[in-house]
């Protein structure tokens, strides 16, 4: 399982994790009161879970061209989408969400 930290504005919202089987959940964090990750995900005491990577976070990645290069220079498989959320949305995100990994 790979998870990392959600931030909106700097301030700590929850924990998205993609399970071994590719399974994803996001949780806000039980004294999380400010605004939601986006509107497609309010802030609620269940967790979000898919089988594919919530389309906010699939959005911050780069594509095309970009992703390819990023995925070259970090040497992270171009399908690798969790993996290259956590290198590369650490900072400098469009909009007010960074990733931070969870060290092991």
């Amino acid at each position: 399982m790979r998870q990392c930290k959600v931030f909106v504005h700097d301030k700590e919202a929850g924990v998205l994790q993609e399970t071994d089987d590719r399974h994803y959940i996001f949780a806000y964090r039980d004294d999380y009161d400010g605004e939601p990750v986006c509107l497609a995900m309010p802030v609620r005491k269940a967790p979000y879970q898919a089988d594919f990577l919530f389309p906010y976070f699939f959005n911050i990645l780069s594509e095309g061209a970009n992703r390819q290069l990023q995925s070259t220079l970090l040497h992270i498989d171009e399908n690798d989408d969790f993996g290259i959320l956590l290198a590369t949305a650490q900072n400098d995100t469009i909009g007010a969400v960074t990733i931070k990994p969870i060290s092991a």
